[in-house]
């Protein structure tokens, strides 16, 4: 006679359902909220499953499956929806606004606010220049480099290249960390009973220093008459709209003078789309087989 499971042991089997049932309706909404992603009902080894497919380069390309039975559990919550297939009637299930706002929710994490995470792109990650492990939370949304680097233009291109992106967003943490911006709220980080008060009392930390002269050195590498507009667009975060009208600019003259001193500030920071090395190591130098070892002169074995 089978004796009885106890009841931890059903608790446990239990909880291990129902966090993987979990697991498959994340899964599946992260697959259709993807960008030209939908799903339809097929079979799967005589059983009922939902595969998802994803719009890549013009083609559709099958990228998960899960049960009917997640499918359904995601329309009855209104996270997804059905939709008619157009010519086919085949339907096609489609993840709704509430769905995806529910996956920013899932995917916050990490300390960040569930309800700031779905309407606005927040990212936790250590910035660059600190040098530490500290992580700080970015809004990704912000960032008028962001929204550069994701528009194209009539060539196909990226109004501004990766690697004037990442010269704009170092620029932005050393900013950030310098503390060199006009501060617009209440200063609550200093303590109510840490004697001076002011800024004459104030203690700069090594990293802020740092970050000042980090600043400058930028700046004074990008030259007088680029100088303001990368602290514009990485400081005040200011659009090239604004910028053109305050400075009575011609339409579309702030994004070429923009990429201008990115493209300056890149080269004082090193950085290059293509990274080349000495004229002398392109040619082949030795030959060795696959046990060479290399002996140093004098040295005894």
């Amino acid at each position: 006679m089978q004796k009885p499971q106890k009841s931890g042991a059903v608790t446990a089997q239990n909880s291990g359902l129902l966090s993987q049932a979990r697991r498959q309706r994340e899964r599946l909404l992260g697959g259709l909220c993807e960008s030209g992603a939908y799903g339809w009902l097929g079979l799967c080894e005589g059983e009922a499953v939902l595969c998802v497919a994803v719009q890549r380069k013009g083609v559709s390309v099958a990228s998960l499956r899960a049960p009917e039975s997640v499918a359904q559990f995601l329309v009855a919550e209104g996270l997804a929806i059905w939709e008619a297939g157009g010519a086919s009637g085949k339907r096609r299930l489609l993840a709704s606004d509430a769905g995806r706002a529910h996956l920013a929710r899932l995917q916050s994490g990490d300390g960040l606010d569930p309800f700031l995470a779905q309407h606005r792109p927040l990212s936790r990650r250590c910035p660059e220049a600190a040098g530490s492990g500290a992580k700080v939370v970015f809004d990704d949304g912000e960032s008028p480099l962001a929204w550069l680097a994701r528009r194209k233009g009539r060539d196909g291109l990226a109004l501004i290249d990766a690697t004037c992106l990442a010269a704009g967003e170092r620029l932005r943490s050393d900013l950030t960390l310098a503390q060199m911006l006009p501060r617009v709220t209440a200063n609550w980080s200093a303590s109510a009973t840490g004697g001076k008060s002011g800024a004459a009392g104030e203690s700069y930390s090594d990293m802020v220093i740092a970050a000042r002269q980090r600043v400058d050195r930028a700046l004074a590498a990008a030259g007088p008459e680029l100088s303001g507009i990368l602290v514009d667009v990485c400081g005040f975060l200011k659009g090239l709209e604004m910028i053109e009208a305050e400075r009575q600019w011609p339409q579309r003259s702030a994004k070429i003078v923009l990429v201008i001193a990115l493209t300056r500030l890149a080269r004082h920071y090193g950085l290059a789309a293509e990274a080349r090395g000495p004229e002398r190591a392109r040619g082949l130098v030795h030959w060795g087989a696959e046990d060479f070892r290399p002996q140093l002169a004098g040295a005894t074995v």
